[in-house]
């Protein structure tokens, strides 16, 4: 039996969203968050009996219609009719992981009370996710203005019957889920259809699952740097506290420790040094680690305020008996956001890859490309190139968004915020982020070979020698993108409390 785990109208945070992420929880509305949707609706209702002038989205059509007033006896179709029109998403599935996601910061959202949905449509959506029933949703549709409003009506279509989902392996129209599932479709009051479709979740899901996995490639960044330090034979200096405290900016102050720790016992930074300085992609591995590491933090910061935030509009306030149509859906907050994100990891991939030139470079008595026998062997030479033509492709997907504005809806949302493309190639970076790492590992490891019977850390000594379990040093050429890919798989497995004995987390980097 999974842990329950009450949704409620007070905040969740990260640790909560690994485990609802990985559907190891069994969601259940609390009694406060049922009470208050319910309220809400009732609130509506009885407005909706002695309306005396339009609502938006209630009693009227949808953005640029928003002048064209619809009767009362045609509410349920015009939500309808709205989550099949907006439903036209394109471009790849989203990951079942980010789906199930979506599910739970919409129940999340409409929880809250101020959203005018019935209580029967956010049970249903609970269901869902407790069943593991996975709505269709594409990559590509949303502009971030009105929330996401395709990928949300893809959501959505299977609670009216419409679309398609994926269950227990397979992919089948809603119609066969329901039936499935003994479930009769929901027919949408008013208000619902714009309740489910307006809103941040699309974006938000995606930043979260972007964010949860650039906080561990941070720490992968500095295994692989303080690798790629002792095996360049790099000075510590730099890395020293003194320096960290009278520029205290929090990062840089973690990544100094970070490479104090890992490298504590090495004995090839003992052995005296010929040189005075390291190039910058070593000697500055605290000021430029630690400012992406901020950036992550900032992000943070940011993505939780929205995952706990109502983001759907018109917004009701029972309590005031306010019925008020504003911006929140709006992405700006987190388009702007993801770009700085992006920037974060984009430069990760960027000083790691000169590190890798370093290493392959015949500098501080290392073999030119790694290799013992250059000339029939080309060594390390081209998985340099790979990491260079990811790192590459980082920086453009790096191109900010949230600067770009296509008007729509006859101008009526004439500013939009880009979000839905500023989250979806978060995804892609961090995961090019990692294979740029595993090259740097992968360099690294060759490189410390050659400084044998010398050895680094015992911290790195240790997973040196898991690694050396899987993959041996390279002595003639090898399949590489066989090695790159283990290597990924490696570093993807290291455990990371083991190794790393203090804590850095949104609020805290000690």
């Amino acid at each position: 039996m999974k842990p329950i785990f009450y949704i409620a109208p007070n905040p969740v945070g990260l640790q909560e969203i690994e485990q609802i992420l990985k559907g190891n929880v069994q969601l259940v509305l609390s009694e406060e968050a049922k009470q208050r949707i319910i309220k809400c609706r009732n609130y509506l209702d009885a407005k909706m009996q002695n309306i005396t002038e339009p609502i938006y989205g209630v009693t009227t059509g949808f953005g640029a219609l928003h002048d064209r007033t619809i009767s009362l006896d045609q509410l349920t179709t015009l939500q309808e009719n709205l989550v099949k029109s907006h439903a036209c998403g394109l471009g790849d599935e989203v990951s079942p992981a980010v789906v199930r996601l979506m599910l739970f910061l919409k129940a999340h959202a409409l929880s809250k009370g101020f959203s005018g949905v019935s209580l029967q449509t956010v049970e249903r959506i609970v269901d869902m996710y407790n069943h593991d029933v996975l709505p269709v949703v594409y990559q590509l549709g949303s502009l971030g203005a009105s929330g996401d409003l395709a990928p949300l009506a893809h959501l959505f279509l299977p609670l009216i019957g419409e679309g398609e989902v994926r269950y227990e392996g397979q992919l089948m129209p809603s119609t066969e889920l329901l039936n499935k599932m003994g479930w009769n479709p929901i027919k949408l009051q008013s208000k619902e259809g714009l309740a489910l479709l307006n809103g941040t979740q699309f974006m938000s899901a995606h930043g979260v699952v972007a964010l949860l996995s650039a906080m561990r490639i941070a720490r992968l960044a500095d295994l692989a740097g303080s690798l790629s330090l002792d095996a360049f034979n790099g000075r510590i200096e730099p890395f020293n506290d003194n320096l960290h405290q009278i520029r205290p900016h929090a990062g840089q102050q973690d990544t100094g420790f970070t490479f104090r720790h890992l490298l504590t016992g090495s004995e090839l930074l003992k052995q005296p040094k010929k040189h005075v300085q390291d190039p910058y992609s070593f000697r500055c591995i605290p000021q430029v680690h630690g400012a992406s590491k901020d950036a992550i933090s900032y992000a943070t910061q940011v993505i939780l305020t929205e995952i706990n935030s109502v983001t759907d509009n018109p917004t009701i306030f029972p309590d005031e008996d306010l019925i008020v149509s504003g911006g929140n859906f709006h992405g700006q907050p987190l388009a702007i956001t993801y770009d700085f994100m992006a920037i974060a990891i984009a430069e990760l991939g960027s000083i790691s890859e000169r590190r890798v030139y370093r290493l392959i470079s015949g500098w501080r008595d290392l073999p030119e490309f790694l290799t013992a026998n250059s000339g029939l062997n080309s060594g390390f030479m081209i998985p340099q190139y790979a990491a260079a033509a990811i790192v590459s492709q980082n920086k453009q997907l790096a191109t900010p968004a949230s600067v770009d504005s296509i008007p729509s809806s006859n101008e009526q949302e004439d500013h939009v915020s880009m979000g839905g493309n500023a989250a979806t190639r978060l995804l892609k970076m961090t995961s090019n982020l990692e294979k740029i790492l595993a090259v740097e590992w992968l360099n690294a490891a060759q490189a410390i070979e050659f400084r044998r019977p010398l050895k680094t850390s015992p911290i790195l000594e240790e997973i040196l020698s898991g690694y050396r379990a899987i993959l041996p040093m390279v002595t003639d050429d090898v399949v590489m993108y066989h090695y790159i890919n283990k290597t990924i798989d490696f570093m993807g497995n290291i455990p990371m409390n083991k190794y790393f004995t203090f804590t850095w987390t949104p609020d805290r980097i000690a």
